[in-house]
């Protein structure tokens, strides 16, 4: 089996709020694709509701991709704890922190209902599992705790 970056982090370790490039890829081409683990709490520790987390998902798709160039994907981590960032280019984890954080605070402080794309039957696969008031809540939460652009020691942006 292949050795996958992200089972061998010692989730022990981190400090979350954070983000952490967790590795650069370079293709055939020389096109570079760099994956960030964005984490919003600590592992183990506490972990955003699905609708929330679903609220957020779509909310960041628009929203970081108006901040970072060559935004390919952001999905959340199954353990409801952060997302995967997956962009075309080598941005630095401070810049993506800063757009990161500029996001949350759109989301604490202005985002309306009829902002969240991708919330009916025809245009999302679990419509029904969203809630902009949790996504609120979690968004002043991290941002209440800083976001770091290092994993393992704070330094807050």
């Amino acid at each position: 089996m292949a050795e996958v970056e992200s089972f061998t982090l010692d989730h022990t370790k981190v400090k979350a709020p954070y983000v952490r490039e967790i590795t650069q890829e370079s293709g055939p081409k020389g096109d570079i694709l760099t994956n960030f683990d964005l984490r919003f709490v600590q592992p183990n520790e506490s972990a955003i509701p699905t609708a929330g987390l679903h609220t957020i998902e779509h909310l960041l798709a628009d929203l970081l991709r108006d901040r970072v160039t060559g935004i390919i994907d952001c999905s959340p981590f199954g353990c409801r704890t952060g997302f995967h960032l997956i962009v075309w280019g080598s941005p630095t984890a401070t810049e993506v922190a800063i757009a990161l954080k500029e996001s949350l605070e759109k989301i604490a402080d202005s985002i309306q209902w009829a902002d969240v794309q991708g919330t009916d039957i025809i245009s999302c696969g679990n419509y029904k599992d969203h809630s902009l008031f949790s996504a609120k809540e979690w968004a002043k939460k991290i941002l209440e705790d800083g976001i770091s652009d290092d994993a393992f020691k704070r330094h807050v942006v």
